[in-house]
């Protein structure tokens, strides 16, 4: 049954590969045309050398004259077959990396449009092992089979007749052994495509634990986790070696037994030949055998090339699948087009809000609050309680279950997500820079930014002095990771990338919790401008950041349990008193 599915699945896999042609249509048919003149005229060559063999043996001398013409004429047909072979070349490079630029390009446009649903159940360097490792190995399958495939068919084919011409009963010799190659290609291949899928599988698991190591190899080393890790990646390593080491030895199997084949085919071309020759039979010159063991050569040695080409075909479909399993994933739901925003007013409304992200466990249920204009909330709560999916479901990274949101009146999914998440700015507790240069960063959400907005920006910030101190100040590069800036200075890279924007509404998960206490003094006189006559969605731990909210939300289980004003919270000496005592008892008079 396993078997049937793997066969089924390299034949879709084919046919959707096959899609991707027919932009180069025209350079296959060329290259087709190109190989089979290519193929007829290497194969008119043995003909040629028979011609002159048979002239100097029926005449007893060399002839010059007669020998001369036909090495010009050989030589005129490599002339041709070298360029038709270097236009081929071009050609199949060409359709081939062609192809795979198409291939990456729909996944990476794929990827864009995913639910983040999808990328946040799935480890990164997995779906980077598709987008990279899988599509180059692909390519170099298909390059194989473009260059060696087609070329080889051709041979066997005109070979073929050019063997019919001379002698019809070899021929027949030929053609009833030579089967056999492609009976054991073809079993071969059937048995090595679910061992090259296993393979790329573990590449993608292997890639994903290295990713993982190095980009959190201080919180590896901090909690010395090296000898864990280091015998996960020894477990897989293990795996793949096997694995790779298995498709690889049944691959190697298929060219020594095409050859087997194939020297038969030879011996019974040249003991059946030389009978005929010997015995004085018409059918067969010396210089006719020569030509004819030289195309039984020719004839065969395709099988070795196709056999070759079929295991590597078989890989290359393996690791495509894997791609468009990628491609073919779902993708987020379309925006709808019922309702634009020029500009946001920030009235939000939650109204009987139930969501999950496994059915099994539900989260948040039948949640209501009201928000108005220019209103600042703090979300407040122990772990796990449900804060940061209210950021999630405000920007609709996911859609409620039940219930709905608004803004502005306006159920959110019936405003187009890009508008949505306009008018919002955000700044969360993990930071994220871009590989560029300090300006680059702080201008992600507005490239048309001026130099005198970018620098007001960081100075609002606080970011602008330690910026100054930097090599190049703003033309500093950094890396994806921030290089070597503190956490704080990445997050005050963040925050001076939503100041520069400005937009209607802020959220605000955890903005200040990477920074020391005097520069988050600062920070919060900094947010206190910037959230003025703006709704304000803030998370936070320390509890001393939301004394100034118009509303905390205290939230447990999914549930508001309570709600209020600092002031007011305190004397209901509950859960919010409770949070706050234990953070502030010792300090707080």
């Amino acid at each position: 049954m396993k078997k049937k599915n793997a066969n089924k699945g390299s034949v879709k896999t084919f046919l959707k590969v096959l899609k991707y042609l027919k932009i180069y249509r025209l350079h296959f048919a060329v290259s087709l045309l190109l190989t089979a003149l290519s193929v007829a005229l290497t194969l008119y060559i043995p003909i040629l050398v028979g011609q002159a063999i048979d002239l100097c043996i029926d005449k007893g001398r060399v002839d010059f004259d007669g020998v001369s013409a036909i090495l010009v004429k050989i030589g005129v047909c490599i002339l041709i077959t070298a360029l038709a072979q270097w236009i081929i070349n071009v050609l199949n490079n060409k359709m081939t990396y062609g192809i795979v630029k198409n291939i990456r390009k729909e996944a990476f446009v794929r990827i864009q449009q995913f639910p983040i649903s999808f990328i946040d159940s799935r480890h990164s360097g997995e779906i980077v092992s598709r987008v990279i490792t899988d599509v180059d190995q692909f390519s170099d399958g298909l390059l194989m089979g473009f260059t060696q495939f087609f070329s080889g068919v051709m041979t066997i084919i005109v070979t073929l007749v050019f063997m019919v011409i001379i002698s019809p009963p070899i021929t027949l010799i030929v053609v009833l052994v030579t089967p056999l190659s492609l009976f054991v290609a073809a079993f071969i291949a059937k048995k090595t495509y679910s061992m090259f899928k296993l393979r790329s599988e573990l590449q993608g698991e292997q890639t994903s634990l290295i990713d993982e190591a190095v980009g959190n190899h201080k919180l590896v080393v901090a909690f010395g986790q090296e000898d864990e890790i280091q015998e996960k990646f020894d477990d897989i390593n293990n795996k793949l070696s096997k694995a790779s080491l298995r498709a690889v030895f049944f691959s190697s199997i298929t060219n020594p037994s095409t050859r087997f084949v194939n020297g038969l085919v030879y011996a019974f071309v040249a003991f059946t030949g030389a009978l005929l020759y010997i015995n004085g039979s018409s059918m067969i010159t010396v210089g006719m055998l020569s030509s004819f063991l030289s195309y039984s050569t020719q004839y065969t040695k395709p099988f070795n090339e196709i056999s070759g080409v079929v295991t590597e075909l078989q890989n290359a479909l393996a690791c495509a699948s894997r791609v468009f399993e990628l491609i073919e994933s779902p993708i987020q739901s379309p925006d709808s087009e019922k309702e634009t925003i020029e500009k946001a007013h920030g009235n939000i409304e939650f109204e009987n809000v139930s969501f999950s992200y496994t059915e099994d466990r539900p989260l948040i249920r039948n949640f209501n609050l009201k928000v108005g204009a220019g209103q600042h909330i703090a979300i407040v709560g122990p772990t796990g309680c449900g804060k940061t999916t209210l950021i999630n479901l405000l920007m609709r990274f996911y859609d409620v279950k039940e219930g709905a949101i608004k803004l502005d009146g306006v159920d959110i999914r019936d405003i187009p997500r890009s508008q949505l998440r306009r008018s919002y700015g955000m700044v969360l507790q993990d930071t994220w820079l871009c590989a560029g240069t300090i300006r680059d960063n702080i201008a992600f959400g507005d490239p048309d930014a001026s130099e005198d907005e970018i620098i007001a920006a960081a100075k609002a910030a606080h970011a602008h002095s330690f910026i100054r101190r930097l090599p190049k100040g703003y033309d500093t590069v950094i890396g994806e990771d921030g290089g070597t800036l503190s956490q704080g200075q990445k997050q005050l890279l963040c925050i001076a990338r939503v100041m520069l924007c400005l937009p209607e509404m802020l959220i605000l998960d955890e903005a200040t919790s990477s920074i020391d206490t005097r520069t988050e003094i600062r920070i919060q006189k900094a947010f206190s401008t910037m959230m003025e006559g703006r709704t304000s969605f803030i998370v936070a731990h320390r509890l001393s950041t939301i004394k100034e909210a118009d509303m905390i939300l205290v939230m447990k289980d999914g549930n508001i349990i309570e709600q209020g004003d600092h002031n007011t919270l305190l004397a209901q000496k509950g859960f919010y008193s409770e949070l706050y005592q234990s953070q502030f008892a010792s300090t707080d008079d």
